[in-house]
């Protein structure tokens, strides 16, 4: 039996899954934490990624790919030492250089050079903010790596050792690699980066020239099922090292969707993506227009606030997940006439990252346990239904959504998605590591020399359900009349 792993190192955690090469069965996993925060020291995931692969989980795997949070920027000097903490995803102080760096070119110049205009979230608009509030940090910066870019190098024997050098993880007290270990990454992470073109499959320098005051050193972009490296840490030495990819992508990879397929996924943050055969570009700045991690496309809408939405208000109301969406169900659609609007952590679709939440609509007669629950799964929702919007405007032909994250095992949100959402939503297993699947078949592919990845077929549940335009048009309503109140500015980081 040939197996291969797929490592997902997300904003949360890194899980590790070991399958089968053939037909992806899981074979078996494990995970370990990362630290809370939107900036943290990359040596964190190395070590979480080292915890989880203990114990021999990763013996007998032949290769192995990484899939990584998307967008994060990691600062190397020239002898490949982080200059500072990795600033995530979800770090929105870029928020003034992003609306900066739309001014400079204008949006629709960036749509066409990148497929997106860049938010917070966006690499390019991170090294602005490096370069304007951490000057001797940008000058020491000579090269950026994404997240799942430096952890391929890293096992591929590239960085410093940790404290007694003995950064293999065998405990013998030594460090073991090349030297010049190679910086690769994919076309589907290069396209988050805002200085990536995803329909001219090449870098675009002049926009970190304008973002950061100076050239970098950037990775080489892979083909999609290119053997990059070996291995030399970690896993058993020599296995084969795939290109990785970004979250998002390697979800697209694990799903295996059909066409017609909206993949909806309710984690960390929101997105919902299709894979498409052509570009797509969008000034308004909803639709992410990606590569995805197989030679094709990714259109992408991302939003912020999601399953930690559904978290916080069960902790508000202190009941267990399971007595949340019990609450949830127990109250009518429309939640009595509650609408949350759940920008908690500000927003990127609506891009408005100064934002806060709004709970609208309060009377005696709905403030109820109830009501408020539902509201919460009613309102990621409808965020969520604007996604699958944007991406119909654009051309994506959407059938069904694909309802995955650790969000859509809430059994609220599994039964209220095709009412709000509007179209027949797919189950597959919710307790599925997606991404790390997606990388672990990557890692087939790559194996396989073949012209396609492996057919690793997945089974779904159908579910149907009467739309549901009223809550929608409420969110809507509320929306449009509060834009002014949620874009007031927020004290800056």
């Amino acid at each position: 039996m040939t197996l291969v792993a797929g490592i997902d190192s997300s904003t949360q955690s890194t899980k590790i899954v070991v399958c089968e090469a053939a037909g992806g069965t899981v074979v078996r996993s494990a995970a370990a934490p990362h630290p809370e925060g939107t900036e943290v020291d990359p040596e964190a995931w190395w070590s979480a990624l080292r915890v989880a692969a203990g114990s021999g989980l990763l013996d007998g795997v032949t290769a192995l790919s990484v899939a990584g949070q998307q967008h994060g920027m990691v600062a190397l000097d020239d002898a490949g030492r982080t200059v500072r903490p990795a600033l995530l995803w979800n770090d929105v102080r870029s928020a003034d250089d992003a609306d900066d760096l739309v001014a400079e070119l204008g949006a629709e110049k960036w749509a066409a050079a990148t497929g997106s205009v860049p938010t917070a979230s966006f690499t390019v608009t991170k090294l602005r903010w490096l370069a304007r509030r951490e000057p001797a940090n940008a000058a020491r910066t000579s090269s950026v790596l994404l997240p799942h870019d430096w952890l391929t190098w890293r096992l591929a024997g590239g960085g410093g050792g940790g404290g007694n050098g003995d950064d293999d993880g065998d405990g013998d007290g030594r460090e073991t690699g090349p030297a010049n270990a190679p910086r690769t990454t994919d076309r589907g992470d290069a396209s988050g980066t805002g200085y990536w073109s995803p329909s001219t499959g090449g870098y675009l320098p002049e926009l970190v020239d304008r973002a950061l005051g100076h050239p970098l050193e950037l990775p080489r972009v892979a083909a999609p099922h290119e053997v990059v490296a070996q291995a030399v840490r970690v896993a058993t030495p020599g296995t084969l090292l795939a290109p990785g990819t970004g979250d998002n992508m390697a979800a697209a990879l694990g799903i295996c969707p059909l066409p017609g397929d909206v993949i909806v996924s309710v984690g960390t943050s929101g997105t919902i993506f299709a894979t498409s055969e052509t570009p797509t570009r969008d000034a308004e700045g909803l639709v992410a227009g990606f590569a995805d991690a197989t030679g094709r496309f990714l259109p992408l809408v991302c939003t912020l606030n999601a399953a930690r939405v559904l978290t916080t208000v069960a902790d508000l109301l202190g009941v267990s997940f399971e007595g949340f969406d019990a609450l949830a169900l127990a109250a009518e659609p429309g939640a009595g006439g509650l609408t949350l609007l759940p920008f908690l952590d500000g927003e990127r679709t609506p891009n408005l990252p100064r934002s806060r939440g709004l709970l609208a609509g309060l009377s005696r007669g709905n403030l109820s346990r109830e009501n408020l629950a539902r509201s919460a799964v009613e309102g990621v929702l409808c965020g969520l239904a604007v996604g699958v919007d944007a991406l119909r405007r654009h051309g994506v032909p959407v059938r069904r959504a694909v309802l995955v994250g650790g969000g859509a095992r809430s059994r609220a949100v599994r039964q209220l998605a095709p009412a709000v959402l509007g179209i027949p939503v797919a189950l597959p297993d919710p307790g599925t590591e997606w991404v790390a699947r997606g990388a672990a078949r990557q890692a087939a592919w790559a194996l396989s020399g073949a012209s396609e990845p492996p057919d690793w077929a997945v089974a779904a549940d159908l579910v149907a359900a009467e739309p549901d335009p009223l809550t929608r048009s409420a969110f809507a309503g509320v929306l449009d009349g509060v834009l002014p109140l949620l874009s007031r500015e927020h004290p800056a980081s």
